[in-house]
């Protein structure tokens, strides 16, 4: 599915060039479940902005099921952002005046769905992650795993092909963050291929694959059960 090659990204500072990314090479399969673990500052969370589609590289290759996406302009995109990736963040990022159903509903209102097709999901979504009594709550009236939660079936609402999960258990107890977790493998269990970066050596115990990164580099890629 993701196909990386060469890829770098730099930043200016003042007069210095700082590079996140230093040239860096991988496959990812459909299907997968990856941890991305590394220090603050290795370039983790850079990897996963371009994959998302969030940012661009300085230099080298993106390609997504075949297509290079390193070479998209910003309206294709946008559109990929929004069909082919599903986000799940610490911070949740959910609008507080909207309800979960309404949060839930927003990715496919920009995906032109319409009103009775886009409720429809939405309300499935939110049972799939057992919030259908909380539809109409707002997420000032829901615990931290419920947002969680509700950021989850916001993320599944156009049936991505890829979850990205930038520290999704940082601002969860133990036993909630379990429970995102168990969720998570049963996505993955389905067939949906799972992206998680993480600075928490158990979220990243629960992947198949872990790739560490440091200093812009890859410098272990382990799959579960491989010698």
């Amino acid at each position: 599915m993701i196909e990386i090659r060469d890829l770098e990204k730099t930043y200016q500072m003042g007069e210095e060039t700082v590079a996140a990314l230093a040239g860096v090479s991988l496959t990812i399969e459909r299907g997968e479940n990856v941890a991305i673990v590394g220090p603050s500052g290795s370039g983790k969370s850079t990897l996963m902005n371009i994959v998302g589609g969030l940012d661009r590289p300085s230099r080298g290759t993106y390609r997504f099921d075949g297509e290079d996406v390193s070479h998209f302009d910003d309206n294709a995109l946008a559109d990929f952002r929004n069909r082919r990736i599903g986000f799940v963040f610490q911070s949740f990022q959910l609008l507080p005046r909207l309800s979960a159903l309404q949060n839930v509903e927003l990715p496919m209102i920009y995906a032109g769905k319409d009103k009775t097709e886009r409720r429809a999901r939405a309300e499935r979504m939110l049972d799939r992650v057992g919030l259908g009594s909380r539809m109409g709550h707002r997420p000032t009236q829901m615990s931290g795993g419920q947002q969680q939660r509700v950021a989850i079936a916001r993320a599944l609402a156009n049936s991505p092909d890829l979850l990205l999960a930038d520290e999704p258990t940082g601002a969860l107890d133990t036993q909630t963050g379990n429970d995102v977790m168990a969720l998570f493998k049963a996505l993955n269990a389905e067939g949906l291929t799972l992206v998680t970066v993480t600075h928490d050596v158990e979220v990243a115990a629960e992947a198949d694959r872990r790739i560490t990164f440091r200093d812009g580099l890859i410098v272990s890629d382990d799959k579960a059960g491989r010698p």
